[in-house]
């Protein structure tokens, strides 16, 4: 029964609102994925956040993960390799998981310095793809780690990767640009 009203407060939390939550604060505008995608991809993010969170209790607030058609993102903080490792290998015993990206830092192999550049970079990419009109900025996670940048999220066609990871690449001081930028037909459950 909790489960059945789970699903239901799900559905009516993502149906009712114009722009759907995707993962932990970031909207999408245009999210292709069905009604059913987006539970299923809840749940994964749920279980996951669950199972991190029994773990250790300080993975509820250090470990960020997103879920998009059974694609899991992982970024924060740890204090060991360990910690990476046995976050990544739950992430794939996740039920449904298709693949996983994991951005997660080792405190300690960052300074405060390098932190605040990172910091600048993320901006710096987020308020181009706003001004960029070929581009749906809030379809997009970042992520920069030690001034490479993760992107993660959904393009409406090839001509939008394109401009996305072309803004990506014009940004000064950028090691790599790491791309999970999934086309709207590449979705494994999309019907069009």
């Amino acid at each position: 029964m909790k489960k059945i009203f789970s699903l239901i407060l799900v559905f009516l939390v993502t149906s009712c609102s114009t722009a759907s939550q995707f993962g932990t604060g970031v909207n999408i505008t245009f999210d292709p994925r069905t009604i059913g995608m987006q539970i299923d991809d809840t749940i994964m993010q749920k279980n996951l956040n669950a199972r991190l969170a029994l773990t250790d209790k300080k993975y509820f607030i250090s470990i960020q993960s997103e879920v998009l058609d059974g694609r899991i993102f992982l970024s924060g903080k740890v204090e060991e390799p360990e910690e990476k490792i046995r976050i990544t290998k739950m992430a794939w015993e996740t039920k449904g998981v298709r693949s996983v990206k994991n951005a997660i830092t080792i405190k300690g192999q960052s300074n405060f310095k390098n932190t605040a550049k990172d910091i600048i970079i993320t901006s710096q990419l987020r308020t181009a793809l706003i001004l960029n009109k070929n581009t749906k900025a809030r379809n997009y996670t970042l992520e920069t780690v030690n001034k490479n940048i993760y992107i993660f999220g959904i393009a409406m066609d090839s001509e939008e990767k394109k401009e996305v990871i072309n803004e990506a690449n014009k940004i000064y001081d950028v090691k790599e640009v790491i791309p999970s930028i999934y086309l709207v037909t590449e979705l494994s459950r999309t019907k069009f």
